[in-house]
């Protein structure tokens, strides 16, 4: 596997369209971080790290009736085309409605955090 975040994406955008409740991604620090923002950010229901010596992390998907609270989720910055961006570059996700997630030398954050604390960083994928 050559994109592990992409693979973490597509499996979330997979178990959405299924309706499935749970997505279950091998476990990375940065897959974790990224999936705790989503959690804060509302698009999940819950975020849990099981396993002992290989860790999955299960991400409980969030609905609304019968549509996911996901309804997008591309991947940006790629092993073959790093994106950088900025503070002044982050875009805004449809207007404002969506989250931009980037990789920072403080951690991994959201486009508003980042744009507030004026660092650029790697802009890993956007969700809407």
């Amino acid at each position: 596997m050559s994109d592990p975040i992409s693979n973490m994406l597509t499996s979330i955008r997979n178990a959405s369209r299924a309706m499935l409740p749970l997505a279950t991604v091998p476990h990375s620090r940065l897959k974790e971080s990224i999936a705790r923002i989503l959690l804060r950010e509302g698009y999940v229901a819950e975020v849990v790290v099981e396993g002992k010596p290989f860790k999955s992390i299960k991400i409980k998907l969030k609905y609304t009736g019968r549509k996911c609270v996901i309804e997008g989720l591309r991947r940006v910055s790629t092993p073959g085309l790093r994106r950088y961006m900025s503070a002044q570059e982050i875009p805004r996700v449809l207007g404002g409605l969506g989250v931009s997630i980037l990789s920072t030398s403080q951690g991994v954050m959201t486009g508003a955090q980042a744009r507030h604390k004026k660092v650029g960083g790697e802009l890993l994928c956007e969700v809407w």
